[in-house]
């Protein structure tokens, strides 16, 4: 058994890089194909060595056009194959948009389950880097509202691999959103012997110590940070805040959320994305729906501003960061004539 001591400090982008190898390694039938992926190893050098190792017609670098790298991958999935697609930004999917609503989401129900699309578009997401506009877009929202789609999204080494590993053996097509401003985050992991993580469609719950005064916070992908950061912080206001990394959004773990709300009575949704048709609202709108009779405030959002990405001066201006997680927590209505009792 490996234990803690046996782990050496790993970044996401090596366990990602690590997971791709693995999958390959364990399946011929998974490919590797983007722009730039074989022989410079991607921009983040996630897919570095697979070329070589594995060969170009398995790690391929395609033209730069990503409609046609989808759509390439959608005829592959077809014929038995599973790509994995990687989108080099987020904002250079748009072009492939269609092919993703038109057939990549759509193929399983046309063909009533005959044909599946094991398909893994891998995307690397969000801000936080210092990317110009086109470099740094939350666009979670678009794959949220296609339905046929899984969308997942790793806060943690751990999970970057165990995801990923999970997304390509699926036969649902999954985009993969990849936090960029965690690439370079480090955790004690274990390449050869990597822990089990709770699959695809499962949230989990970092408890909250401190005070008596309890919230959830809820989160995903590059926020969650963000989040552990504020709960922490919020000791030394006699807050006891729960935080609930989401990892998957797409299927929404409504049990495991709903559970720390009752628990809480309380809850702030958080995310880089904008706010106005953001994914906040609608995990807003189930949390209400589920949890209205053990609510003592209103669900309360933190987001990014809704305005195209700014110029990487002025982004944390931009991106939700601790102090405004803490300022929506003082807004939930701890003092008032609800909570005192004192409504007549």
């Amino acid at each position: 058994m490996t234990t803690a001591t046996e782990r050496k400090p790993a970044t996401m982008a090596q366990a990602l890089g690590r997971a791709l190898r693995d999958a390959m390694a364990a399946d011929p039938a998974v490919h590797v194909l983007g722009e730039d992926v074989g022989t410079l190893g991607g921009v983040f050098r996630i897919t570095s060595g697979l070329a070589e190792e594995f060969g170009d017609d398995r790690c391929t670098d395609t033209p730069l056009a990503e409609a046609g790298i989808l759509g390439t991958a959608v005829g592959m999935a077809m014929y038995g194959l599973r790509p994995v697609v990687e989108m080099q930004f987020d904002a250079f999917a748009y072009p492939s948009f269609e092919q993703l609503v038109s057939h990549v989401s759509r193929m399983r129900n046309r063909t009533r389950g005959a044909v599946s699309l094991p398909l893994t578009v891998r995307v690397p997401y969000g801000g936080g880097i210092g990317g110009v506009e086109h470099h740094s877009d939350s666009s979670e929202a678009y794959y949220m509202a296609t339905p046929g789609l899984h969308v997942v999204a790793p806060a943690t080494v751990a999970d970057a691999y165990g995801l990923l590993r999970a997304a390509i053996a699926s036969d649902d097509p999954v985009v993969f959103l990849e936090p960029k401003r965690l690439y370079w985050s480090k955790a004690d992991w274990d390449a050869d012997h990597p822990a089990e993580v709770p699959p695809i469609g499962r949230a989990v719950v970092h408890a909250g110590t401190g005070g008596d005064r309890s919230a959830t916070l809820i989160s995903y992908g590059p926020s969650v940070p963000v989040c552990l950061e504020a709960a922490e912080a919020a000791r030394a206001e006699g807050w006891r805040l729960e935080v609930v990394d989401l990892r998957s959004l797409v299927p929404f773990d409504d049990e495991t959320v709903c559970a720390s709300v009752r628990r809480t009575g309380r809850a702030v949704v958080v995310h880089e994305a904008a706010g106005f048709g953001g994914p906040g609202g609608e995990i807003a709108a189930r949390v209400t729906e589920r949890c209205f009779h053990h609510l003592e405030a209103p669900v309360l959002r933190v987001a990014g501003f809704d305005i195209p990405y700014p110029p990487p001066m002025l982004e944390r201006h931009h991106l939700p960061g601790v102090d405004r997680v803490l300022d929506a927590v003082a807004r939930l209505q701890w003092e008032s004539e609800w909570t005192e009792g004192s409504a007549v």
